[in-house]
């Protein structure tokens, strides 16, 4: 059970946990905090957002320009939300990503700010990722710039399931030096989990391989790009200036980044770290162990889906972890009978 005195972490999810429908509830229930996210939102994407998340279909949920802004809008609901009923966070982190509404949260930008960057980022990692599907259909192999892609002809992620993931580093560099080009550790997600990017050729290879190395599963995500990698950086090169323009302050409560897996201090090496995250490998093992140093009594996921509850507990922590995206998980949140829910795979 939380109560308003329970030092809570918001923990925010990342692209690929979107689905139709997402955070109308929290508008519907919601009061002024909310509603002001939703119009800023909109307002910032020159659409509709809430007509937008009744009406996408999966394609074009999926597309880094439009998930985007729409996971984060609902990132930043559920926070206006447990707020709206006296729930505050102690301590903040996001999953790639959600680490711009744990940046709004902490006090480091602004939602305007943010819902403009987060348009920014998506943009121009859908075009980077348009560029490798390209790329490969003009030179004969698979490709896809349909705005997303499927599973099997587009760049992306794929969730190794069953390997360590200091196993999977030695794979990964072993069939580089043996000449297997485009594929990246990306996401450190837990001890059972480890997230791949690469173009398709590579994903398509590292799945035979990966298994036959004793993988369990290898599960292609629902992700429109090979995030977190180096075959990201166009898209890191496009979105600095915009970045380079924008504040960022201290934070008024701890936060954490994914590349270095440790709180930010100071709001200049947010900036910093902002960037490189497009790049570089997320560590959210070693963030999520920084995150119950600061002594929590409770997580709370502030977004769409369950997918962080499930690699919190598969960390092996003492400190429960709850879903709190949608009205009646925060309901919820107040009874003696939360439940945790089902193990996802975390993609960006």
């Amino acid at each position: 059970m939380i109560t308003v005195s329970t030092k809570t972490v918001f923990l925010f999810p990342g692209q690929g946990a979107q689905y139709r429908g997402m955070g109308l509830d929290l508008l519907e229930k919601g009061g002024a905090a909310v509603k002001g996210l939703f119009a800023l939102a909109s307002e910032t994407m020159g659409r509709d957002m809430a007509a937008l998340l009744a009406g996408a279909d999966d394609a074009s949920l999926k597309r880094s320009d439009i998930s985007q802004p729409a996971v984060t809008l609902v990132n930043l609901a559920a926070a206006a939300f447990l707020g709206e009923r006296g729930i505050r966070p102690a301590a903040c982190a996001g999953f790639s990503l959600g680490e711009y509404a744990a940046l709004v949260t902490a006090g480091v930008i602004t939602a305007e700010d943010c819902f403009r960057l987060v348009k920014l980022r998506g943009r121009a990692m859908q075009a980077a990722s348009d560029r490798i599907a390209g790329e490969a259909a003009a030179a004969g192999g698979s490709g896809s710039i349909s705005g997303g892609g499927d599973g099997d002809n587009a760049p992306g992620m794929a969730a190794v399931i069953g390997l360590a993931p200091e196993r999977v580093e030695e794979l990964v560099a072993a069939w580089k030096e043996a000449g297997l080009e485009g594929l990246y550790g990306a996401n450190f997600n837990s001890p059972k989990q480890v997230v791949v990017s690469g173009t398709a050729a590579a994903l398509a290879e590292a799945q035979a391989r990966f298994k036959e190395a004793g993988a369990r599963r290898v599960i292609r995500l629902q992700v429109a790009g090979p995030f977190h990698s180096p075959l990201m950086a166009d898209a890191a090169g496009a979105f600095a200036p915009a970045l380079e323009k924008t504040a960022f302050r201290d934070p008024v409560i701890p936060c954490f980044s994914n590349v270095t897996g440790k709180r930010v201090s100071a709001g200049k090496d947010a900036k910093e770290l902002a960037l490189k995250q497009i790049v570089c490998p997320i560590y959210w093992t070693r963030e999520e162990a920084a995150v119950e140093a600061e002594g929590a009594g409770a997580a709370l996921e502030a977004g769409p889906g369950r997918v962080l509850q499930g690699l919190w507990r598969d960390s092996g922590s003492a400190v429960p972890c709850y879903p709190a995206g949608t009205v009646p998980d925060i309901e919820a949140l107040f009874s003696t009978e939360i439940k945790p829910g089902t193990p996802q795979e975390a993609a960006g």
